[in-house]
């Protein structure tokens, strides 16, 4: 399978910094618990000093869903909707290790962490496109949605889209469930700095992973010269961006 960026989306975002991460044999019998605690306590520091949305982080992806013609309040990115939520409520929802992992990683880091389950994921492409309006939308609920024509999602080569307005609402058709043992982790930022920050997200993600599950996970930072993660069902990476290794202790401190 390959994941990518479709030009127009690169061209229309110059500032975007994607990292992919993909792995085999993870399973929903493990205690995350712990590093969640570690990761959700940097990110409720921080929101002592000051709300979600002042962070750089975020108010990027505001920019960048005001340049999509949404309300930026209206419609919030994956990683302000959990800070939001991580502030008012005092914790994060419980729904899969692997899952919970990559919240607690995302409000860390207060970036975008989708999480997919790749055996719902129709190849050989999965693409961050521009919906031409006929993509079939599956909500958590069960109900079909259709992404309206110029909206950014995630598309597969059958037409089903992963995602609404981009980082702003998953699928329940690829959302991880206790069945899940593959996995495709995309992580991505618009701020200054994040150039830096999403290969940080990626090793802090395939430490945890391979300290969890023992598993040895593939990732890339894709750029516009690399654009593009292809990766086979064992979780080898045929061709892929800036590899990023995946080395250093894991840990929320």
């Amino acid at each position: 399978m390959r994941f990518r960026h479709a030009d127009a989306i690169r061209s229309d975002y110059p500032e975007l910094t994607a990292g992919v991460l993909h792995t085999t044999g993870v399973h929903h019998a493990v205690d995350t618990g712990p590093a969640v605690a570690a990761y959700t306590s940097r990110a409720t520091a921080r929101l002592a000093g000051t709300a979600e949305g002042a962070f750089p982080e975020v108010l990027a992806w505001r920019r960048a869903f005001t340049r999509m013609g949404l309300r930026p309040t209206q419609y919030r990115c994956a990683s302000e909707s959990l800070l939001r939520r991580l502030r008012k409520d005092g914790a994060l929802p419980r729904i899969h290790p692997v899952v919970d992992l990559c919240n607690a990683i995302s409000v860390a880091y207060a970036v975008p962490v989708a999480v997919l389950d790749t055996d719902r994921v129709t190849g050989p492409l999965l693409e961050v496109r521009h919906a031409h309006g006929d993509e079939q939308y599956t909500t958590f609920g069960g109900d079909i949605e259709h992404p309206v024509p110029g909206e950014v999602t995630f598309v597969d080569s059958a037409g089903r889209a992963h995602a609404r307005r981009w980082t702003n609402r998953q699928s329940g058709h690829s959302a991880v469930d206790a069945h899940t043992s593959a996995i495709l982790v995309v992580a991505e930022a618009m701020h200054d700095g994040g150039a830096e920050v999403v290969p940080e997200v990626l090793q802090t993600i395939g430490r945890e992973l391979a300290a969890h599950w023992s598993v040895d996970p593939t990732m890339a930072v894709l750029t516009a010269s690399a654009p593009e993660f292809a990766f086979d069902d064992q979780g080898c990476a045929l061709d892929a961006g800036q590899v990023v290794p995946a080395h250093g202790r894991p840990g929320g401190a």
